[in-house]
């Protein structure tokens, strides 16, 4: 029996020679042990079987090798793995990637193919594979990221985190779109997580201040390679908190860091919030500001909303009543020669007029696609304008040609107030006079008439030239001008402003300029629109603005007094016209007119949507 046992276990490893080279000429996997009697050197049973691969055969990737004898003769030697058969959604995002096109496999990172090890999400085996080769970016290791990678920290960005585990994509030029969108876009996939944010002590309204900012609303835009992104402040891979003297982002570093874009950037420059938002206690100009901003908005457009209902509403009684009597008598009132063409504006009021059209409705169109960037009308019309590039371009242009028609109102003023020769009296005479768009005590009585006759209290007044609400609409202009154009400027030419401003007043400037514009395309586009042309006594459209042209009926009915005024001064003759203005004039204008109104109310529809489904 003792003699047995020993024949038994020969027989069984000669058995065993024996088949396998049979199994394996049959295609069936040979037992890694018989691999491993020959191979120990390249790895041992125990290492082999605890790997991630122990549970394959060494033919399942050496599948050449089906024929044992032939390798053990050597005339079958292994080929070069091809691991798409067993990893196929990892090969294709490495065959698309960077490393792919440089020469770099899968042994070159899983170079412990025999003994390789489930990683099981612990990013310090990530960076420990990557800084391998990747030893130009062991600042990366004394980054925040890096140390918290180091400690433990789950949720601290490793390199794959950023770049992908396999389909890592060439950085290439620094300037195109698709790295500079990289540059934030794999920010905001851990920033943008509040609940993340806050679990690591992060600031968590970096993203929203960040895309609430002209940089941001760029990149809302899809146009990151015009403006800056995370990584261009806050550097790829040494990010590093800004009380670190290395940070780039550290007070003593931030001229450096801000002149990679703004080249004359000073210590003033530098002091721009670049997450600045409406925090009381963090940032209480901002907050100030803002509340004072909205508040005039509110109240501007509480007062003439309500002013414009009230007005629609008697208008529409009004219009009954004038149908009514015409049914009951024919006429309304028996006025001589009532189509009569008087002229209420020169050519030049005309023109200037038509500039501000243009220029308006210009900025308009390009001023707040930026303003509603998270809107997908936004992307709309800057894909219209061909780039944000060229969406600033026309709003500088027409910013140029306000800035012209402005100037000249202020010389119109200057002449009326001190070189006219038809219009009595001296300056403080013609300031408050009647010819004067200047307000005055006459405008409170206007004013209480007009309000008494929308509560059907008293009978419509009458007007002199002109109305309480064309004086706030040109005294607006000068507010505006001082308001938007010099924010404007400001926010035009940062560099030259940032040289004797604070940054900080950059902040400021962004809020009065998006504000305020919101209230003149918000006034301009309801109550001036309706004032003009919407009322329902001159609903679809009062032309006189584009030819100049009053008719008598017109005259007496609404400007009354100013027809006595021009009659007991025997004026009237020198504001007659022989004739209208032509056919084809009429035609270009009331189709440039028609078309203004409706891109105006368009606005306003695509404006109130944004309230109601976006982020503001």
């Amino acid at each position: 029996m003792r003699h047995a046992l020993p024949r038994l276990l020969m027989s069984l490893v000669l058995l065993l020679f024996l088949v396998l080279p049979a199994a394996a000429e049959n295609g069936l996997a040979i037992d890694p042990k018989a691999c491993l009697e020959c191979h120990e050197d390249v790895v041992s049973v125990e290492e082999f079987s605890a790997s991630v691969h122990g549970q394959n055969a060494c033919t399942s990737c050496h599948i050449e090798l089906s024929d044992l004898q032939g390798h053990m003769d050597g005339t079958i030697m292994p080929e070069p793995v091809n691991c798409v058969r067993c990893h196929k959604p990892q090969t294709a995002e490495h065959y698309a990637s960077v490393h792919m096109l440089n020469g770099v496999s899968c042994s070159d990172c899983h170079s412990d193919v025999h003994t390789h090890s489930y990683w099981k999400g612990d990013k310090k085996k990530v960076v420990e594979k990557c800084t391998g080769c990747h030893d130009d970016h062991t600042d990366y290791l004394d980054s925040v990221h890096g140390k918290g990678v180091m400690a433990g920290n789950p949720d601290s960005a490793a390199c794959h985190d950023c770049h992908n585990l396999h389909e890592i994509k060439p950085v290439g030029d620094g300037q195109s779109h698709d790295v500079r969108e990289f540059h934030t876009s794999v920010c905001l996939k851990c920033h943008a997580d509040e609940e993340m944010m806050a679990r690591n002590g992060v600031f968590n309204v970096a993203v929203k201040t960040y895309m609430d900012s002209y940089h941001g609303k760029n990149y809302r835009l899809g146009f990151p390679e015009l403006v800056a992104g995370c990584a261009d402040c806050h550097t790829s891979h040494n990010v590093l908190p800004a009380a670190d003297p290395n940070s780039s982002v550290n007070e003593a570093n931030l001229v450096a860091s801000c002149a990679q874009c703004h080249e004359n950037s000073t210590p003033l420059f530098t002091m721009y919030y670049s997450h600045g938002s409406h925090d009381k206690d963090k940032y209480p100009l901002l907050y100030y500001t803002f509340v004072a901003m909205t508040g005039l908005l509110v109240s501007t457009f509480a007062v003439f909303w309500i002013h414009t209902l009230l007005w629609m509403f008697r208008g529409f009684v009004e219009n009954r009543e004038k149908k009514r009597e015409l049914m009951e008598h024919g006429f309304t009132q028996h006025i001589k020669d009532p189509h009569k063409m008087y002229r209420r504006f020169t050519k030049r009021h005309v023109f200037l007029h038509f500039l501000v059209i243009i220029s308006f409705l210009g900025l308009s169109l390009t001023g707040l696609p930026l303003k509603f960037a998270d809107q997908h009308w936004a992307k709309v019309f800057m894909e219209f304008f061909g780039s944000a590039a060229n969406a600033a371009l026309i709003h500088r242009i027409c910013a140029g040609i306000t800035f012209i028609y402005f100037a000249s109102a202020i010389y119109l003023s200057i002449h009326f107030l001190f070189i006219r020769e038809d219009i009595p009296g001296h300056f403080l005479q013609r300031l408050f006079g009647p010819e004067s768009l200047c307000p005055n005590f006459r405008d409170i009585r206007d004013v209480t008439n007009m309000v008494r006759w929308f509560l059907f209290r008293g009978p419509k007044p009458t007007f002199e030239r002109w109305t309480y609400w064309e004086k706030f609409d040109f005294i607006a202009v000068f507010w505006g001008m001082f308001a938007i154009g010099g924010s404007g400027l400001m926010l035009w030419f940062p560099e030259f402003f940032g040289s004797f401003l604070p940054g900080w007043a950059f902040n400021v400037a962004t809020i009065v300029h998006s504000d305020e514009a919101l209230l003149a395309t918000g006034f301009i586009f309801t109550v001036h629109f309706f004032n003009t042309h919407g009322r329902p006594e001159k609903f679809p459209m009062d032309f006189v603005i584009f030819n100049g042209e009053m008719p008598k009926e017109e005259f007496i009915h609404e400007r009354g007094d100013q027809w006595k005024r021009y009659e007991a001064e025997g004026i009237l003759h020198k504001f007659e016209k022989p004739k209208p203005s032509g056919i084809l004039y009429d035609f270009f204008f009331k189709a440039f007119g028609f078309t203004a109104v409706f891109i105006g109310m368009a606005l306003v529809v695509l404006m109130v949507y944004a309230f109601m489904h976006g982020s503001h």
